[in-house]
């Protein structure tokens, strides 16, 4: 049986959201009020993505620079991915993020040959143009998590979780196991979702070591 170890990013694989840092940088009016309808499930994340990320008119060079100045990895991410090798993991991202700051921040500490899913960007000076590829290659409107976390146990895989947020909810409820924090860990203990916890990604190694 193969392993999966599906990863989150912002806020799981960094330290910060380094969206919601770009949106508090160069968004234009109240974003926060689009992330609380997101929060209160009036809109899925495709349209909160769609909207908010409209409002950002700085170039790609600009946002790029300021990804690299600002966004802090979580300790431990290169032993993590060393860890899986050695065990013969696969270890994927999927995120609601957007792409080009995943790729940049792993590009730069020389972890660019990571799997990665998340939003194509397209740079435009009335604000960005960002989409999720679904596994059929179209546009996918909500559920990409979720959906990539089925295709793995559809597939006879153990799939192991890492994810902090609200938008981790629904894949972690399928995972075989979940490793938390934050609002993911929260939700799991108050709705009785075996989770276990972790501050740094050295805590997640010492977790699969147990598993």
């Amino acid at each position: 049986m193969e392993t999966v170890l599906q990863c989150d990013f912002d806020g799981t694989l960094t330290v910060e959201d380094v969206g919601f840092m770009l949106l508090d940088l160069y968004g234009q009016g109240d974003w926060k009020k689009l992330l609380d309808d997101y929060i209160e499930h009036k809109i899925n994340v495709d349209e909160f993505n769609t909207a908010v990320f409209a409002t950002i008119r700085a170039d790609k060079e600009t946002l790029v620079e300021s990804t690299r100045r600002n966004a802090v990895v979580r300790e431990g991410l290169k032993e993590l991915v060393d860890y899986c090798l050695s065990k013969d993991y696969k270890l994927v991202i999927i995120s609601n993020g957007l792409e080009f700051y995943i790729r940049t921040i792993l590009e730069d500490i020389g972890l660019g040959n990571l799997e990665v899913h998340a939003a194509e960007t397209e740079f435009h000076p009335e604000g960005l143009k960002v989409r999720y590829i679904g596994l059929d290659g179209n546009r996918s409107e909500d559920g990409l998590k979720e959906a990539y976390m089925k295709s793995y146990l559809d597939q006879g895989c153990r799939v192991i979780y890492v994810g902090n947020g609200d938008s981790d909810i629904h894949a972690a409820r399928h995972a075989h196991h979940v490793i938390a924090r934050d609002f993911l860990l929260n939700y799991c203990n108050e709705n009785g979702i075996a989770a276990q916890p972790f501050e740094d990604l050295h805590d997640v190694i010492e977790i699969l070591e147990k598993l």
